[in-house]
């Protein structure tokens, strides 16, 4: 198959579906890793989440490694690893470890937030303060996967000398700076939170300093995509997108599990202030047929000159996210 007119990677949120469990999520995120090499997706990333019933990549590297194992040349990594959860040394052994694994094919996309809420950050044993020496842990962490450790006498074991690429990932300011400060490609995730994504990728542009990792500014920009055979079965898909993020989010402000929902129940709250946030959250949503969700990327690339759309495939059925993957990759083909 030709290649896709711009740079698309996928962003698998790994979702755990009702009536499923984890070992559905990985045997899923293998299918639709195995399928975008196929059809020339350049990479695939699993986001680091905690204490979320319906999310199974807590354990990112983890499920990189497994992903691996069963394919043979797309680029896996992470979008992202929250670092103020972990040390850098312990990153720098871990993605050390996944490029050893597999050559040329590791990615390590950083991210400042924690992931979770606060009785999750204790149970983590991480200090609430740990993301404001993310810059410093961003530069040590770099030392350890270059081998120019910055802490006497310390070096990752494996990692030293890898060279694994860093990606900053943010939804604001303040990770389009750190980008652009230390010459590393910028992630924006558009996909869940979009209001500043053209004053941050401005920002970024405007700041970048080239480094040994980068020369030019590379900016990646998250979009959703709900691509179907027609418009009417996007459209149920994305009904039911929307009551599962209502349900979600009902459920963490409650701080309890997931809330057994009806559909009719679900919609109620969406016709609240919660359905305004997801409406929000799903701002930048390609759905319809592969000619308009191709469309709509096209615009969307030509608005915010996105270097790369990494797409976060969002029907809930695993087997209706492979037939979005395989729609849009045969849509965008050149």
């Amino acid at each position: 198959m030709e290649r896709v007119r711009f740079p698309l990677s996928i962003l698998d949120l790994a979702p755990i579906a009702a009536g499923e469990t984890a070992s559905d999520s990985f045997a899923a995120s293998v299918a639709m890793a195995r399928r975008a090499e196929e059809l020339g997706y350049a990479r695939i990333w699993y986001a680091e989440h905690h204490n979320m019933a319906t999310i199974a990549s807590s354990a990112t590297s983890v499920l990189i490694a497994y992903v691996g194992a069963h394919t043979s040349t797309i680029r896996l990594g992470a979008g992202g690893v929250m670092l103020p959860n972990h040390s850098p040394l312990l990153i720098a052994e871990q993605f050390g470890t996944l490029e050893a694994m597999f050559p040329g094919r590791i990615d390590l996309g950083l991210g400042r937030a924690p992931g979770s809420d606060q009785n999750t950050q204790f149970a983590l044993r991480r200090d609430p303060r740990a993301a404001e020496s993310f810059p410093q842990d961003v530069l040590e962490l770099q030392g350890y996967l270059t081998g120019a450790s910055r802490v006497a006498g310390v070096s990752a074991v494996p990692g030293q000398g890898s060279n694994v690429p860093l990606y900053i990932l943010g939804s604001s300011l303040f990770g389009a700076k750190l980008a652009a400060a230390l010459g590393l490609p910028y992630a924006f995730a558009s996909h869940f939170a979009p209001a500043a994504l053209h004053d941050a990728l401005a920002a970024y542009r405007a700041e970048f300093k080239p480094s040994g990792q980068l020369a030019a500014p590379y900016a990646i920009v998250g979009v959703n995509v709900i691509a179907a055979d027609s418009v009417e079965a996007a459209q149920e898909q994305s009904r039911a997108v929307r009551r599962i993020r209502a349900n979600s989010l009902l459920s963490r402000s409650q701080g309890a599990p997931d809330l057994p929902l009806s559909d009719e129940q679900a919609d109620e709250v969406l016709d609240g202030p919660i359905g305004r946030h997801v409406s929000e959250m799903l701002t930048y949503t390609a759905l319809g047929t592969p000619a308009e969700v191709a469309a709509y990327l096209d615009d969307f690339v030509a608005d915010t000159g996105a270097d790369e759309l990494i797409v976060a495939h969002q029907a809930p059925a695993i087997d209706a996210r492979l037939r979005s993957l395989e729609l849009l990759a045969r849509a965008l083909t050149a």
